[in-house]
């Protein structure tokens, strides 16, 4: 059975400018659902979108899978006027309708997890023919005539007593071929339900949404971090390894400035069996040569999505994130700061990365920061 996943996405956006390319805790915003899908069941993930940027960021970020792919969406579906519907079915008739489950998903959903998307494929082997994403809500809703929708204020239950009502939050559905052939509709006649948690009802349509929603996001990652032994580093270099600054030549890039220091401290780490990973948005030969210095042969240049890549990292070796540590300075790596076992900011990172690291070095980058990390992460194993 083939299961495909579509995210539509459009260039124009009207409430927030550029939004699902816009940073949302450090990752541009689409790639919280897109990273989901990728580790759901889902057999392959479809991005259809007419914003050139996209298409260039996901030809070149995920070449390590062939799971998900980028097409180019028609103009006719990407107006303001087009419907989700037009893009699914113009999509669906292009590749024939060779699938046997298609699954939408809404980019402007960052709370949704694989999780959700599991129980939604699951919930069609059930005998349901679709499913929608809903939330409890158990507020108390009335028209605009004065009389209420779903209580009795004369006998108001108690928030306990109360089952409130589900509201559908535009995060999740999917469909058979059959329906979305034949209705032309993501929704068929047995529709079944999954509930996600509430913040998943929050909607992203002005600057206000988008800062209590990050600050949300920022809680729910901090909130799965659990105590475990650190088997694993991972390492920024600009901003980490050294000082963030760059000189050139007309030729290019020229050098960087590295501790020495900071290199004992992690073949210290590895006497202890822990392992050493480089990620850098940087695709530098420099750094290349610094890191075969240094025989860290786990080196990822050029990386701009760390969270998926990490988390994929991760269920390869069948670990959790907690067994993993991680240093970094600025907002691109902010994900990870917010997720890993352990995570450090140098003293001269960014204000929004000390903020939400575990532990602020006190040393500076290119100064003994990653030696001072090393220190207390040996330090910390002690207890396993």
């Amino acid at each position: 059975m083939k299961k495909i996943g579509f995210i539509p996405l459009r260039k124009g956006s009207k409430g927030i400018p550029g939004k699902n390319k816009r940073k949302m805790v450090g990752r541009p915003l689409f790639t919280w659902v897109l990273g989901a899908a990728f580790f759901s069941d889902l057999d392959e993930v479809v991005v259809y979108t007419d914003d050139e940027d996209i298409i260039k960021f996901i030809n070149k970020e995920y070449h390590y899978t062939t799971k998900i792919k980028v097409v180019e969406r028609p103009a006719e579906t990407a107006t303001d006027m087009a419907s989700i519907e037009s893009a699914m079915l113009a999509y669906a008739e292009s590749i024939d309708y060779n699938f046997d489950v298609f699954c939408l998903l809404q980019a402007t959903s960052p709370f949704t997890t694989e999780d959700a998307i599991n129980q939604s494929l699951n919930k069609l082997s059930e005998g349901f023919d679709s499913t929608v994403s809903v939330v409890n809500t158990k507020r108390f809703l009335w028209n605009e005539n004065g009389t209420p929708v779903n209580y009795d204020y004369n006998n108001r239950p108690k928030q306990q007593d109360f089952n409130g009502l589900l509201v559908e939050n535009g995060a999740v559905y999917t469909c058979t071929k059959s329906i979305l052939k034949t209705n032309q509709n993501r929704l068929g006649t047995k529709v079944g339900v999954v509930k996600m948690p509430k913040n998943a009802l929050l909607e992203i349509d002005s600057e206000q949404d988008w800062i209590a929603i990050e600050q949300l996001l920022i809680e729910r990652q901090q909130h799965q971090k659990q105590a475990a032994k650190i088997t694993h580093l991972v390492l920024d270099v600009d901003g980490v390894f050294t000082d963030g600054s760059i000189t050139y030549t007309k030729d290019g890039e020229h050098t960087k400035r590295f501790d020495m220091r900071d290199g004992m401290g992690l073949e210290i780490l590895r006497q202890f069996g822990i392992n050493v990973i480089i990620m850098t948005s940087e695709n530098s030969e420099l750094v290349a040569k610094r890191m075969q210095k240094l025989q860290i042969k786990d080196t990822y240049l050029g990386v701009k999505d760390k969270f998926t890549l990490l988390n994929k990292i991760a269920k390869d070796q069948g670990l959790p994130l907690s067994n993993f540590a991680y240093i970094g300075d600025d907002v691109n790596d902010l994900a990870n700061i917010c997720t890993v076992g352990w995570s450090f900011a140098p003293n001269n990172a960014t204000a929004i990365v000390k903020l939400n690291a575990d532990v602020t070095l006190s040393k500076d980058s290119a100064n003994g920061a990653i030696r001072e990390a090393c220190e207390f992460i040996k330090t910390y194993n002690k207890r396993f």
